[in-house]
């Protein structure tokens, strides 16, 4: 159940990089860091 946390929020923090090249906004920028980094750790454990 972990892994597919982890990949959910991976592919989030991949949406919300891609959604950040349309309009740039400072906590969409931390909000995906932090998917990226949270999905990252959960998936590859």
């Amino acid at each position: 159940m972990g892994k597919l946390w982890g990949l959910i929020l991976f592919c989030v923090g991949i949406g919300m990089i891609i959604g950040m090249m349309v309009a740039d906004s400072v906590i969409i920028i931390i909000a995906a860091a932090a998917c990226l980094l949270c999905g990252y750790h959960m998936f590859c454990r």
